[in-house]
C-alpha cells in the first residue's frame, strides 16, 4: 500500500472534529435506547470522561464497547431499521473491505482518510468504532481462542501486524501469501469468528476484546466489570462506561489518570486527508491523484 504523508492537525482542527464526532455519538447513543442496547465507552473516551469530563485533548476518534450479543443485535437491527443517510454501518463483508476487524458508524457529512484505507472504495468519513466484548475462557480453550482471534483479524484486516514482533509479521506474511483468493480468505476469517466467539458468557468468568488486535486481546477482565454502567459526563452529555472502570483501565492501561510524556499527547491515527466541511463520497480515482501528491 501507499505511503502518504500524515495529516498534521491545529489544536483549534481537532477540537473541531472532537467536536463533530460527538454528533455521531448522541445520533448512536438516542439509537441504542430506542432499541433497548447496552453500549459503554472504553479507552480513551473512557479515561477522558474521567480525567477531562471530555475528549482527551489530543484524542481523535471515539471507541465503543458493546458485549457480543448487543453487539450483533445492533448490526443486525441497524440494518433493518437505519435510513439516515448521514450516519452509517460499515464493516467488511464479502461485498465490502474495510481493512477493520470490528464495525464502525461513519459521518458521511464530512470527509477524513485514513493512511490504512487511503485505497479503498469505501466512504471516508469520521468514523466511531464499535468494539465487541467476548466470553474468555480458561487453559487449553483460552489458547485456542487466541489463536482463532489471530486468524480472524489476519484474514479479515489482510495486514501484516508490524509492531508485534518478528515472528508474528513473518508467519502472518507467509499465512496471506499462501491465501491469495478473497473467497478463501473470507471464508477462513468467519470460521475464526466463529470459533473464538462459541464460548457462553455464564460459563465464564472473564471477558475479553478479540476484535481490537494482538496487543489488547490477551487482556482478561473479570466479568464482573461490565456487569453494568455507571454515567459520566462527557462533553455535556452523561455517558455510560463501566461499572467497574477503575478496574478495567488499570488493566488496559495501567495508571490511566497519570499523563503521558508529552511527546506522546498527539491523534494516534494517521490521517492524510481531513475535510470537516465536505461531505465525504465513495474513494474515487481524483481524491487519490490528490493524495498521490502528499505522498511520502
Amino acid at each position: 500500500m501507499d505511503n502518504f504523508t500524515k495529516y498534521v492537525f491545529t489544536p483549534e482542527e481537532l477540537r473541531e472534529l472532537q467536536l463533530k464526532e460527538l454528533e455521531t455519538l448522541v445520533y448512536f447513543k438516542n439509537f441504542c435506547e430506542k432499541h433497548g442496547l447496552k453500549f459503554c465507552f472504553c479507552g480513551g473516551c473512557c479515561i477522558g470522561s474521567l480525567r477531562n469530563k471530555g475528549f482527551v485533548p489530543w484524542d481523535d476518534d471515539i471507541d465503543i464497547f458493546m458485549m457480543r450479543e448487543d453487539y450483533e443485535k445492533f448490526l443486525r437491527i441497524w440494518k433493518q431499521t437505519e435510513k439516515e443517510d448521514r450516519f452509517i454501518l460499515l464493516q467488511t463483508t464479502n461485498d465490502m473491505f474495510t481493512g477493520n476487524i470490528f464495525a464502525t458508524v461513519v459521518d458521511k457529512s464530512a470527509t477524513c482518510v485514513k493512511d490504512y484505507q487511503a485505497e479503498l472504495d469505501i466512504p471516508h468519513g469520521l468514523v466511531m468504532d464499535v468494539f465487541p466484548l467476548d466470553a474468555c475462557p480458561t487453559g487449553i480453550k483460552r489458547k485456542f481462542q487466541k489463536f482463532w482471534a489471530l486468524i480472524y483479524s489476519l484474514y479479515r484486516a489482510q495486514i501484516v501486524p508490524v509492531n508485534h514482533g518478528k515472528m508474528l509479521a513473518f508467519g502472518s506474511k507467509v499465512l496471506l501469501s499462501i491465501i491469495p483468493s478473497k473467497r478463501m480468505r473470507n471464508n477462513i476469517w468467519r470460521l475464526a469468528e466463529k470459533k473464538m466467539t462459541k464460548y457462553n458468557l455464564s460459563d465464564c468468568d472473564y471477558i475479553t476484546e478479540l476484535c481490537a488486535g494482538p496487543h489488547y486481546m490477551q487482556n482478561e477482565y473479570p466479568k464482573r466489570i461490565f456487569e453494568d454502567v455507571v454515567l459520566a459526563e462527557f462533553e455535556g452529555y452523561q455517558m455510560p462506561i463501566p461499572k467497574g472502570y477503575d478496574e478495567y483501565l488499570k488493566i488496559a492501561f495501567g495508571d490511566y489518570m497519570k499523563l503521558p510524556p508529552v511527546d506522546k499527547q498527539i491523534p494516534h491515527h494517521d490521517v492524510v486527508m481531513c475535510d470537516l466541511n465536505t461531505p465525504c463520497s465513495s474513494y474515487d480515482k481524483m481524491v487519490h491523484n490528490k493524495l498521490k501528491g502528499k505522498r511520502k
